[in-house]
C-alpha cells in the first residue's frame, strides 16, 4: 500500500538533507537555498510555485522602475509647460537624469519596449497628480491624456537660462 506524502514530511530534515526554509518565513534564506538547489541540478527539490511568483515580481519591478522614471519626466514637463515662471535648473536636470534612467532601463530590459504605450499612460496619470500637488492646483487644470509623444519625452530640449 502506498501512503500519501505529506508536505511537512518533505521539509523534515533527514540525515543527508537539512530542513528547508519556508518562503513565508525568511525570503533571503529561501532564495539562497533555491539558488543552491538549482545550481546543484536538484530541480525536483525546488519550490516551483514560489519561484514562479518571484520571477513574476521581478518582471513587474522592472516595469514599475521604467514607469517611475517616465512619471518624473512627465511631472516636470507638465510643471515646465504650466508654470513657466517657476522653471528651474533643477527641473531641467531632473528631466535629463530620468531620461537617462529610461534609456538604461530599456537597454537592460528591451522586452519592456512592447509596453511603452501602457508605461506612458501609467507614468502620465501619476505624473499629472504629482505635478498638480506640487503646483497646488486641481488635476483638472492639466491635460487628462498625455500630450507628449515618446520622442518629446526622450528628446525635447529643456534648457535653463542661467541669467534668470
Amino acid at each position: 500500500m502506498v501512503h500519501p506524502v505529506e508536505t511537512d514530511a518533505m521539509d523534515a530534515p533527514t540525515a543527508s538533507a537539512p530542513a528547508r526554509t519556508r518562503y513565508a518565513d525568511d525570503l533571503y534564506t529561501w532564495v539562497q537555498e533555491q539558488v543552491a538547489l538549482l545550481r546543484a541540478g536538484r530541480v525536483d527539490a525546488l519550490d516551483l510555485d514560489n519561484i514562479a511568483e518571484e520571477l513574476s515580481d521581478v518582471g513587474l519591478s522592472e516595469y514599475y522602475r521604467l514607469a517611475s522614471a517616465v512619471e518624473i519626466v512627465l511631472l516636470h514637463m507638465l510643471k515646465w509647460d504650466h508654470q513657466p515662471e517657476r522653471r528651474s535648473r533643477s527641473w531641467a536636470l531632473s528631466i535629463a537624469e530620468h531620461r537617462e534612467r529610461i534609456l538604461i532601463q530599456l537597454r537592460k530590459s528591451p522586452g519592456l519596449k512592447s509596453s511603452l504605450d501602457e508605461v506612458r499612460r501609467d507614468g502620465f496619470r501619476l505624473g499629472r497628480l504629482g505635478a498638480a500637488r506640487q503646483m497646488k492646483r486641481s488635476p483638472k487644470t492639466l491635460p487628462a491624456e498625455c500630450p507628449y509623444s515618446w520622442d518629446e519625452i526622450l528628446n525635447r530640449p529643456f534648457d535653463f537660462d542661467d541669467d534668470r
